[in-house]
């Protein structure tokens, strides 16, 4: 494999006005694979958002708390890094106003050390946090002091609802924004319903919108495939380490149309167990969905001198569905 992604890194992608191709890792344990070296050399030159650790309500305790630090099984003082930090909604509703402030500052403090630790340099920094009407106020106010604190180009994700109702939603104070252009659609058991990950419909939906948005984005698109596991017209969970071919056991499951299928009896596959008539339904990413993405958003996306093309994500990345040039392809359309 790796022979193959070396020669098809051969390709001709010399555009001196190309976007900046880079990857998301959101593993806990850093330990990418030869395989995920060589994209990441030779598709993103070495450049990689890593995710660091996440901020989440401990109710227990009632105050915010980091949990799911990466651990560093390899060294990524080579890299090109811009740490990442997941933020979720619910610590923005529960900690008080007064609180902001000195979570922003204790963010940053994180974020020092573990670079220090691994020796890593960076020139900004990437909040993702799914804000509501609710949390807002309290978001930006944490913005505007991590900005402030760290010194540091600061980078907020922006969803598809927040760039059409930006008068309602506003617009975060940071020096850019990354639009991810996946996880658009509704999450449910309806066998026959499009793809949460990304559909052609639901983009649509939000794009009209898109060249009026006042901060300059970059653009992370999935490179991801996921199956949703729903019991008793339920979901319960999601997996990234089952693949279609796993589903396509005709012994174990029977088909419901294209992407859906029944099992027709209890066991565990890849350490899951699943219930007889539990319905696992595949949605994938594959390169011709990810291109229709890419030529959709593309069609829409206002010009910027200097864009990073970011994708989702390096460590659950299919290999054989996607090659260095494969990625490099998906960039240009921008």
């Amino acid at each position: 494999m790796a022979m193959v992604l070396l020669a098809a890194a051969t390709g001709c992608h010399s555009r001196k006005d190309a976007p900046a191709t880079a990857f998301y890792y959101w593993k806990t344990v850093f330990e990418p694979d030869s395989v995920q070296q060589i994209l990441l050399q030779q598709a993103a030159g070495q450049r990689l958002y890593l995710r660091l650790f996440d901020v989440d309500w401990n109710a227990e305790r009632k105050q915010a708390m980091p949990n799911a630090i990466v651990h560093f099984v390899q060294p990524a003082v080579h890299l090109h890094i811009t740490p990442v930090v997941f933020i979720t909604n619910r610590t923005l509703e529960n900690l008080p106003a007064t609180g902001i402030d000195s979570l922003a500052r204790q963010t940053d403090t994180l974020i020092r050390q573990i670079a220090a630790r691994a020796n890593l340099n960076y020139t900004a920094i990437q909040i993702d946090c799914d804000w509501t009407l609710t949390t807002r106020d309290k978001y930006f106010q944490y913005l505007r002091t991590l900005r402030q604190h760290s010194g540091k180009l600061l980078q907020t994700t922006i969803r598809l609802h927040q760039i059409k109702y930006k008068e309602r939603t506003g617009v975060p104070p940071a020096d850019k924004g990354v639009l991810m252009f996946y996880n658009m659609g509704h999450l449910n058991a309806r066998v026959q319903s499009p793809s949460s990950i990304y559909n052609k419909a639901d983009a649509a939906k939000y794009l009209t919108s898109l060249p009026r948005y006042p901060l300059p984005l970059d653009v992370a698109l999935p490179v991801f495939s996921w199956v949703v596991h729903t019991r008793s017209g339920k979901v319960i969970q999601l997996y990234s380490n089952i693949r279609r071919a796993q589903l396509e056991n005709r012994q174990r499951f029977e088909p419901l149309g294209k992407h859906a299928f029944r099992a027709r009896s209890s066991f565990f596959m890849a350490g899951v167990y699943i219930k007889e008539n539990d319905i696992l339904k595949a949605e994938e990413t594959g390169r011709e969905i990810a291109e229709k993405a890419a030529r959709q958003l593309a069609a829409y996306l206002p010009p910027l001198q200097s864009r990073t093309i970011i994708y989702y994500e390096l460590s659950t990345l299919d290999p054989e569905e996607y090659q260095v040039e494969d990625i490099l392809d998906l960039t240009d359309y921008f």
